[in-house]
């Protein structure tokens, strides 16, 4: 491996106009392609093979004229304090709200009368509208939201209070501050660390173009793969954060090639060979924990996995190639000032932050990593207490109308109103399927949780009918989840009773298959994702007892990172810090999205910190030295680009969308707890308790793996002959000013 990216890396260095032009066509050409897209939609979640889906697709099949991929709104409007909403003043003001509604665009094909329709509360102090539009929610213009906008706030303006609630309102403006915070963060972080503007820029430019082409290509093909709206998002944070580390790594070895004599094509195909080989790897697992999501038969997240391993790849890609190209632009510019052939002090001047640090746990490794790792165990608690849900408008910032009209619906019409649970029975024979509906109606209406059942609503062939329950607890109550339940096994009595099948479907019956389906994937996806990456970790650092270590340090993240989320965005610890205005249950694929990713990660300063570890080792340092030697060879580097990743991944904390938030803090304290604690604290204690051991290999597994060199042995091996190539500067290594 080292060897071919080392050939790789001088043919990018020697022919860098062909490779940047290269890169620049692709940028292009996906680009123009991205240009003729709609973009992605907000696709809505499936659940194959699960009740609730079965039930939504049956339903989608016997009532096709019940368009449910068609925008729609809730109009909601409340009398003033004291006053009925029927009174003859305010039926006025309801009537003309309601006008101004259906004449906000041509796209609204229906809108409900709530005094027909019976959508008025008990106390006569509140009625809901429903509209009905012509067109999908992402088909709507600026100019459909505006026009329901203005029509909302007339009905205010004539005395009521009007909110509303529904897919077709506008979403909030999609704002790159976060990429902006974050890119400028990690602009700063690198000049600090390299100490020069070429140095720190190229890393950063690289990364865009990356983004770039990823972006432009998860745009493209938005529509034709139907991906989610957050797709692109996440697939920037990831691109953006390992986009740059990966450059990083690359040009902090190629300025310790420089100061280590190599003239500059020389020094950017060794750090390709060696860097670069770490970059590859530390890539393919990330790749691997992404892709492995597809286990989960989730398409929406299966989907999104794949666009984000897309991104690392190309990031990959551009860092193995682009990175040496630009290298060869950039000239003694990266290289580094030089310090002066007068510093004489440096070896009695005091050791870094690193080094000492380093020197602490080799002297006392057992008590550093018990320490550790019940400081994570104590962060880990609160994620016993995990709850589970998919967000609707009860989660929702207080101040939003969403927020305000379900409110207002669960005052007036009860707090089961929100989440109305839809039950379809349905036979082949018509007269089988009407005694079904008959007998499950009134079996609902028995049920201790049930505030209301509608009649049973029956298509036009008459074998299937819809039959809606309101329960009297909320959608996330644990007495509404157990009223689905209830529900079922009824089913399972009157199909027995009447051979009708009866299936239950509706948000909360949405979110508890989807949290059952998630706890059963959870444990297959670990062993595929875990398994693979240790046959990886194996074959990069042949030996058991390091990738087996690794895993374990990466469940110890996890786990605390679980439980600050639990403690953050559940229970509302420091929620104010973050700008958190509502806590809610945990969104069900946040989990193992975020499992999935930071896996990925974990491996990415696994692979990194321990490579220099172990190719000390391999260079014939004793197991201790060697630990100390690769950590401060690769310290500061490390430090940087976690660094990077916990400002691009913490610069999504401020966004309006739930899962983003949520997301970037996930990360962003996984970050800091994977690098700082268990990679550059745990690691090198355990390496150095395990002596020797820690390296070791079966002989037979030894024999059957191929040797991929990821440390640059071979490349060591042919020093002379590549070394009288590089013709390399006979400047003393110390004048340079490396980042090492």
């Amino acid at each position: 491996m080292a060897t071919f990216l080392h050939r790789i890396g001088k043919a990018a260095f020697t022919r860098r106009w062909p490779v940047v032009l290269l890169w620049a066509l692709v940028l292009g050409v996906v680009g123009a392609a991205a240009a003729g897209s709609s973009g992605p939609a907000g696709s809505s979640i499936t659940l194959p093979g699960t009740e609730a889906q079965r039930a939504n697709d049956l339903l989608g099949k016997k009532f096709p004229a019940a368009d449910t991929e068609v925008a729609t709104a809730r109009v909601v409007m409340r009398a003033p304090e004291g006053e009925t909403i029927s009174s003859a003043e305010n039926e006025a003001a309801l009537e003309a709200t309601l006008t101004a509604v259906k004449n906000s665009s041509s796209r609204i094909g229906q809108v409900s009368d709530p005094f027909t329709a019976k959508s008025v509360s008990a106390d006569d102090t509140t009625a809901y509208a429903q509209v009905t539009y012509t067109a999908k929610d992402a088909d709507l213009t600026d100019s459909d939201h505006t026009g329901l906008d203005e029509a909302l706030e007339s009905g205010r303006d004539q005395g009521l209070t009007v909110e509303a609630s529904g897919n077709a309102l506008s979403a909030p403006a999609q704002s790159h501050a976060a990429e902006v915070i974050g890119f400028a963060l990690a602009a700063v972080i690198l000049l600090i660390t390299f100490g020069s503007l070429a140095a720190a820029g190229l890393p950063l430019l690289t990364a865009l173009v990356g983004v770039g082409v990823s972006i432009a290509a998860i745009t493209a093909l938005s529509a034709p793969l139907d991906l989610s709206s957050s797709t692109p998002a996440l697939a920037t944070m990831l691109g953006l954060a390992v986009g740059i580390d990966y450059a990083l790594f690359i040009v902090s070895r190629y300025r310790s090639e420089r100061a280590d004599g190599y003239d500059a094509r020389e020094a950017a195909a060794r750090a390709n060979g060696t860097a670069g080989s770490a970059v590859v790897f530390a890539g393919l697992t990330v790749v691997i924990a992404l892709a492995g999501l597809a286990v989960v038969n989730l398409p929406v997240l299966t989907t999104m996995g794949l666009a984000a391993a897309g991104a690392v790849v190309v990031a990959v890609l551009v860092a193995i190639t682009l990175v040496p190209a630009l290298l060869g632009f950039a000239g003694e510019r990266v290289r580094g000032k030089a310090r002066g052939k007068t510093v004489r002090a440096a070896p009695a001047s005091k050791p870094g932050l690193g080094q000492r640090w380093i020197s602490y746990v080799l002297r006392k490794p057992a008590k550093v990593l018990l320490m550790s790792v019940i400081a994570l165990g104590v962060v880990a608690l609160p994620a016993a207490k995990l709850e589970l849900g998919l967000p609707d408008d009860g989660s929702k910032a207080a101040s939003s109308t969403q927020r305000k009209a379900y409110d207002m619906l669960s005052e007036s019409f009860g707090p089961g109103f929100n989440g109305p649970l839809t039950v379809a029975v349905d036979d082949q024979a018509p007269a089988v399927a009407r005694s079904g509906a008959e007998t499950m109606g009134k079996s609902l209406a028995d049920l201790q949780d049930v505030a209301a059942v509608t009649p049973a609503v029956f298509n036009k062939r008459g074998d299937t009918a819809v039959i809606t329950v309101i329960p009297k607890s909320a959608p996330s109550s644990d007495a509404t989840k157990d009223l689905v339940d209830d529900i079922r096994s009824l089913a399972v009595t009157v199909g027995s009773d009447t051979g009708a099948r009866s299936l239950v479907t509706g948000t909360t019956a949405l979110n508890i298959d989807i949290s059952a389906k998630f706890s059963a994937a959870i444990v297959p996806y670990l062993a595929l994702v875990v398994g693979l990456a240790v046959l990886v970790l194996i074959l990069v650092f042949r030996s058991v007892l390091v990738p087996v270590k690794a895993a374990l340090g990466f469940l110890l993240s996890v786990l605390a990172s679980l439980g600050a989320l639990v403690a953050v965005f559940q229970w509302g610890w420091l929620k104010d810090l973050i700008g958190l205005e509502q806590t809610a249950p945990i969104m069900s694929l946040m989990p193992i999205l975020m499992v999935g990713i930071v896996f990925g990660l974990a491996m990415d300063y696994q692979v990194f910190l321990v490579t220099r570890i172990r190719e000390a080792y391999v260079h014939g340092a004793d197991a201790r030295s060697a630990v100390e030697s690769g950590f401060k060879h690769s310290a500061t580097v490390v430090t940087a680009a976690a660094l990077i990743m916990i400002c691009v991944f913490a610069g999504f904390v401020p966004s309006h969308d739930p899962m983003l938030k949520a997301l970037g803090f996930a990360l962003a304290i996984a970050v800091v707890f994977d690098a700082f604690i268990v990679r550059m604290t745990i690691v090198p204690a355990a390496l150095a308790l395990l002596g020797r051991r820690a390296w070791s290999l079966p002989a037979w597994v030894d024999r059957i793996l191929p040797h991929v060199d990821i440390e640059g042995e071979r490349l060591a091996q042919h020093a002379p002959s590549l070394h009288t190539h590089g013709k390399p500067d006979r400047t003393p290594a110390h004048e340079y000013s490396g980042c090492n």
